[in-house]
């Protein structure tokens, strides 16, 4: 089965600094049809505004991938890691038995634009750790870039999960497709220009699932960039 969730559908909160979109429950946001997708526990499409961020704060037992599609994001947490990272850039922190990061806009004119993502790990109290990589997906249109797994296989940056994560990018009516074994579940997230997922006219913030698939084909009208979850 493969389902279309369109982007108006997500939740939202905007408090000034801060406007985010929830694919799932977050914070006072709730949604009992919508709480998490197989591991895949948090995607907040959020926009941050100028000297805008989130100050120190804590998490634990948790995979927090953050993506940014437009401006920058400082980060620093309690390993001792500090960088600014942007478009093309991929963030990872295992969480694990306890860690502490603040997250800030540095420009104070220009708005940021990125993507929050929380992956359930495979197992409580893990040693916390962070990567950061650069990957080039406009530069490989039409090709599926490796961005996240568990093995850190293609140069893509490990995760403590049975997970897979692809950057795809389209040009010019392009055409691309991805499997996935069997017992497998997908979830297509949509970040910039317009096409197809399936049979689905998709747009930037709509996500499509894929349940019982082997696995899907994109199209693009002028260009398409998306998320791609290979899930348990």
């Amino acid at each position: 089965m493969i389902t279309k969730r369109p982007a108006s559908e997500r939740g939202k909160t905007d408090i000034g600094w801060l406007e985010s979109y929830h694919s799932f429950s977050f914070g006072d946001y709730h949604d009992p049809d919508n709480r998490e997708f197989s591991v895949l526990r948090v995607i907040n499409d959020d926009i941050i505004g100028a000297g805008g961020g989130f100050p120190t704060h804590p998490h634990r037992d948790i995979e927090i991938i953050t993506v940014p599609l437009e401006g920058s994001i400082a980060h620093r947490d309690s390993m001792g890691n500090g960088s600014v990272i942007g478009p093309g850039d991929v963030q990872k922190m295992t969480a694990g038995s306890g860690i502490t990061h603040s997250e800030f806009n540095p420009s104070q004119t220009e708005s940021t634009h990125l993507l929050q993502i929380w992956i359930r790990p495979e197992s409580k109290g893990l040693d916390p750790s962070y990567e950061e990589r650069s990957f080039d997906i406009p530069g490989t249109a039409g090709t599926p870039v490796l961005l996240v797994s568990p093995d850190g296989a293609d140069g893509s940056i490990t995760i403590q999960q049975d997970a897979r994560l692809y950057g795809l990018a389209l040009e010019n009516e392009q055409t691309s497709k991805l499997e996935l074994e069997p017992g497998r579940r997908g979830w297509i997230q949509v970040t910039r220009g317009h096409g197809k997922v399936g049979d689905h006219n998709v747009a930037p913030g709509d996500a499509v699932t894929l349940e019982g698939e082997p696995g899907v084909e994109f199209s693009a009208e002028a260009s398409l960039e998306l998320l791609f979850f290979d899930l348990p």
